[in-house]
């Protein structure tokens, strides 16, 4: 179902008053445009005709913006879909690494330093439980994410690992399992105390200036969550698909806007109840201006056995599992975009919405700025 409100009309009544108060960047600027413009007349688009009953259809593009919540639908299964061919018939795990609020603010000074130290950290912890557990190289898939539900700044990381690593002779080895037959990856207070150890030593050697924030965040307990292995290797990719290509708010979760503020749902975590919230409207702006990521920044990566540079041996390494992968080429594979929407969105582009039987037909195309052609514009299948 379309969503009632969208984040371009709060864009649209409010981007002038937040850019007059808080003064954002040109990227920030041009981010904000990008979603106000998202399939409008302002971005061109094409005219589709029924061959059947005649109907006109008018589309407007897309802005492709990874922080416009309507552009992620299909990046998402597309990103799904090429997952699919990385499986290892082995247990995975979902780990989420988060970092204490009173860092914030060394977040929000350096995002793009302090997220790729976030990264760094967290890989190096990883790694360092699989060779001191397992004497074995591991590998994972890292997304950041950097807010809360209520838009406030929260950087933590979801991580799928394989329950398992590459030994020294070339093995496959598996991580703990009990007696009762329950799989276990490493122990969480373990992880948090050697996370917290790694990414708090590199701020003392990077952030002179923030010793007593550093010093606070010794003391505090640092939360790393890790939950059970999945039911298979089937629902890994489309367990971390709900994380990939999420931005901060969805137009879904918007109840309405004024003058006055924004209304939206949020789900509170201390309490696990789901909650409404209202913000000033240039407020509502700024908090999500936090979540925009700096400019060619990278928020999913890959490391060790899963990086780039390891397909090969990857790849060899599941066929030695019983794995028969068929290797996507992202520039010959990949599924076009209407594909994927049948396959998995559940709608058919290429269907008449009108009568149900016929095929849309692509009849003309318009730049931007300029709009559909008028003599389409108000087309019936009757005219």
């Amino acid at each position: 179902m379309r969503p009632a409100f969208e984040l371009a009309q709060v864009i649209e009544r409010f981007g002038s008053r937040f850019a007059d108060r808080h003064q954002p960047n040109g990227y920030i600027l041009r981010t904000l445009h990008a979603i106000r413009s998202c399939r409008t007349a302002s971005l061109g688009g094409h005219v589709d005709r029924c061959d059947s009953c005649g109907h006109i259809r008018i589309s407007y593009n897309s802005c492709r913006n990874r922080h416009c919540p309507k552009c992620q639908n299909t990046q998402r299964e597309a990103w799904i879909e090429e997952r699919k061919q990385d499986l290892l018939p082995v247990p995975y795990f979902h780990v989420v690494f988060t970092v204490p609020d009173k860092l914030n603010p060394l977040f929000m000074a350096d995002p793009a330093a302090m997220y790729n130290l976030l990264f760094r950290s967290v890989w190096e912890t990883m790694n360092q439980f699989f060779f001191s557990r397992l004497q074995a190289e591991g590998g994972m898939i890292a997304v950041l994410h950097t807010w809360g539900q209520n838009l406030s700044l929260h950087p933590h990381i979801h991580c799928i690992v394989p329950g398992g690593g590459i030994g020294w002779k070339g093995q496959w080895k598996n991580v703990t399992v009990s007696d009762e037959g329950k799989v276990f990856l490493f122990p969480v207070k373990a992880i948090s105390r050697v996370f917290k150890a790694k990414l708090l030593t590199r701020l003392r050697q990077t952030q002179p200036l923030a010793k007593d924030r550093i010093t606070a965040s010794w003391d505090q307990e640092w939360v790393v969550y890790t939950k059970e292995s999945f039911a298979g290797p089937a629902s890994v990719v489309e367990y971390l698909g709900r994380y990939t290509h999420k931005i901060a708010i969805s137009n879904h979760r918007l109840l309405g806007f004024d003058d006055q503020g924004v209304t939206f749902r949020w789900r509170d975590y201390r309490d696990n109840q789901q909650k409404i919230m209202t913000l000033d409207g240039i407020e509502f702006l700024r908090r999500f201006c936090q979540h925009i990521l700096p400019s060619g920044f990278v928020r999913i990566r890959y490391y060790g056995i899963l990086s780039a540079t390891r397909k090969e041996d990857f790849r060899h390494l599941q066929i030695s599992m019983g794995s028969k992968p068929s290797p996507v080429n992202k520039k010959t594979d990949r599924k076009p975009w209407k594909e994927i929407c049948k396959t998995y969105l559940s709608y058919d582009p290429d269907m008449c919405p009108h009568c149900k039987t016929g095929t849309m037909i692509l009849i003309e195309r318009f730049a931007s700025q300029r709009g559909p052609p008028l003599h389409l514009l108000f087309k019936t299948k009757d005219s």
